[in-house]
């Protein structure tokens, strides 16, 4: 927890039996640890609740993100996955990712003297690994930059926390409220600030993914609001489409602007994109 030093729970420590560990993050909710140990390379994640402060409201539903990924882990198949509860909150272990983000990945693209584009490749990657999910049923509903690992052989579309396709168990399930505001499409913005709530859907995971390759590619967000602007006041330039005028290099940049359409109904398809990039 805050204020102490991190600590893996018990029970992972009894089922990975780690020879070497590396806390990788801990904040807004969630801990993350790299483990080594007799059954391979693994991500445990492990989450507690938020406190309330001045500023934020209290956060229960960040102690169940870990199980409730879990319970979603468990619905798309995955091998050498666990999850489960700890005094706190919840946990779970997955295989680890090895590789950069795409925000990393395309970091040379963005230098202000670079002639460098983004590769297709890479973003077909990125395409092929959300493709394979809704084609299981599921929208992803937090896709952003870091959640696309590249690895050497394949993409990798992490942190499954707030999908939505599939039965997941009451106890570990919770409202989904939006994400970072810099991927959310305009429906999902207009809901969470007309009702509190949205609904995770495959149109708007690709207008996130659409946001994800132009930051990435530019350093610049797809809406224009002031850096440290509320997220209500964030969320009503995206409901209100507020764009700004730039436009990723290469032949993306076309189809970056479909998948940003204001009205899911004109964005191609994750498959479309696919077409589109091969």
């Amino acid at each position: 927890m805050p204020g102490s030093t991190p600590e893996l729970p018990i029970v992972v420590l009894n089922a990975l039996m780690p020879t070497a560990q590396r806390l990788v993050l801990n904040r807004r909710g969630s801990m993350v640890w790299e483990v080594e140990g007799p059954r391979g390379r693994h991500a445990v994640k492990v989450g507690y609740p938020i406190e309330a402060t001045a500023d934020w409201p209290a956060q229960p539903w960040t102690a169940l993100a870990p199980a409730r990924e879990g319970a979603v882990l468990y619905r798309l198949g995955l091998a050498d996955f666990a999850y489960g509860e700890w005094e706190d909150g919840t946990w779970n272990f997955q295989p680890w990712r090895e590789g950069p983000d795409l925000y990393q990945l395309w970091e040379p693209c963005r230098r202000p003297d670079s002639s460098i584009t983004p590769h297709t490749s890479v973003a077909l990657g990125c395409v092929e690994a959300l493709a394979e999910l809704h084609a299981k049923g599921w929208a992803h509903g937090d896709v952003q930059p870091a959640h696309f690992i590249i690895g050497p052989e394949r993409t990798h579309l992490i942190d499954l926390a707030l999908a939505q396709g599939g039965h997941v168990p009451e106890g570990y399930n919770f409202p989904f409220r939006g994400c970072l505001v810099h991927y959310e499409a305009p429906e999902v913005a207009r809901s969470v600030l007309d009702t509190g709530e949205a609904e995770p859907t495959p149109e708007a995971d690709v207008y996130a993914l659409g946001a994800s390759l132009l930051i990435s590619a530019t350093g610049w967000r797809a809406m224009e609001y002031p850096d440290d602007a509320p997220r209500s006041v964030q969320r009503e330039a995206v409901a209100n489409g507020r764009r700004r005028p730039v436009k990723a290099p290469g032949e993306l940049g076309e189809l970056i602007d479909a998948m940003l359409s204001h009205a899911p109904g004109d964005r191609p398809t994750i498959c479309e994109v696919g077409k589109a990039l091969s």
